[in-house]
């Protein structure tokens, strides 16, 4: 897995501590690398908006750090999760019932947990919730850094 702390450029542009900024994958630094360069982006931050929310996996209350957040010069506010494709669709129910069927499927739940929740709040506030995948990222034209050496 690809990690590490992020060296903002333009620390003006980032809501919260720039001097902790990191990533957990490098479609994470991508976007960040993005989100720094973009003049269209005024403000953004990453893992620094919180929401409670209740899984229905287990009926208890968890905290949902999300991804990212960004303002853009024209108002717009949006609040972003990263991740595979694949973990945005229920998985596909084998055969025979193994442990790691199982474990997709809860993440799946709780995943729709989190956002679900995360839309709602957003909406309240005024922003709108993505969850962006490689598709995504590559749609809007930012680079996905593959085999790269740490920045």
């Amino acid at each position: 897995m690809y990690q590490g702390k992020f060296k903002l450029k333009n620390y003006q542009k980032y809501n919260g501590d720039y001097n902790n900024v990191f990533y957990r994958s490098s479609w994470e630094l991508s976007l960040m690398i993005w989100l720094d360069n973009n003049p269209s982006v005024v403000e953004w931050s990453s893992e620094e908006l919180v929401i409670i929310y209740l899984c229905d996996t287990d009926n208890k209350k968890h905290r949902y750090f999300v991804d990212f957040t960004m303002k853009l010069s024209n108002g717009e506010e949006y609040w972003i999760e990263v991740k595979p494709k694949k973990y945005t669709k229920p998985p596909k129910k084998p055969k025979k019932i193994t442990k790691r069927y199982m474990k997709e499927s809860l993440d799946y739940i709780k995943n729709q947990s989190k956002w679900k929740t995360a839309n709602a709040h957003a909406q309240m506030r005024g922003a709108t919730f993505m969850v962006w995948t490689e598709d995504t990222l590559e749609k809007m034209g930012i680079k996905l850094i593959k085999n790269m050496k740490k920045q």
